[in-house]
């Protein structure tokens, strides 16, 4: 009598074992950025790249990855209500994985707590275990959070920097919208760029035949979007490698831009040549949180006061500038007094007058900005 043929081994990862293999990979990430102080957005490549996992796999990844390092405060307060005594750090992040998953992620619990239970130091295992089952039964039966800044997961100081500038309701409408994905825009020429970055460009009103500098212009988005006009651009910026960087994206989207590597604060250009003056200031970027997950807790909170002298000094560097009857422009993605007020009353501006001043709030649709313009009589 014949035996039957073996069947043929499946080389498909059963579904169990890739929920855990997911949550290895988003621990092994996460270990490095709340570890070692890694940047998530330059860890998690490597480490995808050597997971072996699909590209559905893989962003989920980077979801678990991102969600979980934004939402940190948030899913340490879940933690700490039942965890006792010391862990090693690479149970701890699967603590906050866990809880991110439960709490943010929309991720079934039975799915949530068994890949990552999975995914954790076997002699860990009985404790990730207990402590996700009590955050789920927290999460069920809704949590009470001690404050804005625990539910929302931001360091204290940015609550209250931006509570000062747009008042509670706004402030807290701002900070929960940039805990969600941006949406995507794209300009006609193909860039994809923010609808708040697109709206300083049109604030500019550059046209053909003017001559228009962005001064602070890498990685070049503004400088590009200004050629499209028609305008003659001259985009600068201090970094060698950035000022390449500008280039390389004028070239791919089809823009003559002229680059030049030179320092805003000590500009090289002659007095009165240009129509345009674009200062796209480097600032604490809290209008843009969402784009960095990690960005909220590298922020120091003396940056919109120490940031805020430097805008100054390119603002009062790059008024001389400007030709007769043309226009200033000061733009920076973030929403402090400081770096907004503060420095329209600072600067001083022979001979130029302020316009008008317009700040965008952090929504769905896009980020937070603030601008402002002068005129040269």
């Amino acid at each position: 009598m014949s035996r039957p043929r073996p069947r043929p081994r499946s080389t498909k990862t059963p579904p169990a074992d890739r929920g855990v293999a997911v949550r290895r990979c988003a621990l092994d990430a996460l270990e490095r950025i709340e570890g070692e102080g890694a940047y998530a957005n330059l860890v998690l490549d490597p480490v995808l790249s050597a997971s072996g996992l699909d590209d559905r796999d893989r962003r989920f990844v980077t979801e678990l990855v991102y969600g979980t390092t934004r939402m940190r405060r948030a899913c340490e307060h879940l933690v700490a209500r039942h965890r006792r005594g010391g862990v090693t750090p690479r149970v701890d992040a699967a603590l906050r994985l866990g809880a991110y998953q439960l709490a943010f992620a929309g991720v079934a619990p039975h799915a949530a707590v068994s890949a990552t239970v999975g995914a954790s130091p076997k002699p860990a295992r009985g404790l990730v275990n207990a402590v996700l089952r009590r955050i789920a039964e927290d999460v069920d039966g809704g949590v009470t959070w001690p404050d804005l800044a625990t539910e929302v997961s931001y360091p204290d100081w940015i609550v209250g920097a931006l509570r000062r500038r747009l008042g509670d309701e706004e402030a807290a409408t701002a900070l929960v919208a940039m805990n969600r994905p941006a949406t995507t825009h794209v300009r006609p020429d193909g860039y994809v760029q923010d609808l708040a970055s697109q709206a300083v460009i049109d604030t500019v009103e550059a046209g053909p035949g003017q001559r228009v500098l962005d001064c602070c212009a890498a990685p070049g988005g503004k400088a590009t979007g200004l050629a499209a006009t028609g305008a003659d651009v001259v985009a600068a910026d201090l970094s060698p490698g950035r000022a390449r960087l500008i280039a390389a994206n004028a070239e791919r989207y089809d823009h003559r831009v002229a680059v030049v590597v030179a320092d805003a604060a000590a500009p090289p250009h002659p007095h009165g040549s240009f129509d345009r003056v674009l200062v796209d200031a480097p600032c604490s970027g809290l209008g843009v949180l969402r784009r960095r997950p990690d960005a909220r807790w590298r922020i120091e909170a003396d940056a919109p006061a120490r940031l805020a002298d430097l805008q100054v000094r390119l603002l009062e560097a790059s008024a001389p500038l400007l030709a007769r009857g043309g226009m200033l422009v000061y733009s920076v993605c973030t929403l402090t007094i400081e770096e907004n007020a503060g420095v329209i009353e600072r600067a001083r501006l022979a001979g130029l007058s302020l316009v008008d001043e317009a700040t965008h709030v952090p929504d769905d649709d896009r980020d937070g900005m603030y601008v402002a313009r002068w005129a040269r009589s």
